[in-house]
């Protein structure tokens, strides 16, 4: 009896690394972000339609513990003519070198997004309250935003 419960635990502990492989197969991860766009398109609704996005979630771990508060950060495409539209509706300001991804949820992102990225920003497309903050870094060449947001649904 005691060695069939070995056996069932062993070939359940086998079982674990082809899920989780298949799990990130599923959600189209690759490196450990996501690349729908939907939930972003729902955050950033100024931002319209995207073409593609890479993104990360602070709700994204295995630790076990649920992050208190939802944070996402990451890149996203826009669609031709849309970083024209904004840039003509709204004030834009170069903005400098940007730091590297530090939390530890962000590591995936590090060394992807644009390449040589001059980013620009407007604090009109920002936002910033109580329990929720927005930052959007947006590149001209690539068509690019870049995005940090603390509890972007409300």
């Amino acid at each position: 009896m005691e060695r069939r419960k070995l056996i069932g635990i062993g070939a359940g502990l086998a079982v674990l690394p082809a899920w989780w492989t298949l799990r990130q197969a599923a959600n189209g991860a690759k490196g450990d972000w996501h690349t729908d766009t939907t939930p972003l398109e729902r955050a950033f609704p100024l931002l319209g339609p995207l073409a593609d996005a890479k993104w990360v979630s602070s709700r994204d771990n295995d630790r076990g513990t649920p992050a208190p508060e939802l944070v996402i950060s990451g890149f996203a495409r826009l669609t031709p003519g849309k970083l024209a539209e904004l840039t003509a509706a709204h004030t834009f300001v170069s903005e400098g070198p940007v730091g590297d991804f530090s939390s530890w949820f962000e590591k995936p992102l590090k060394g992807e997004g644009p390449e040589n990225p001059q980013w620009i920003w407007s604090h009109e497309l920002d936002r910033d309250g109580s329990g929720y903050s927005t930052k959007l870094l947006f590149d001209r060449r690539s068509d690019t935003v870049r995005f940090w947001a603390l509890n972007p649904y409300g």
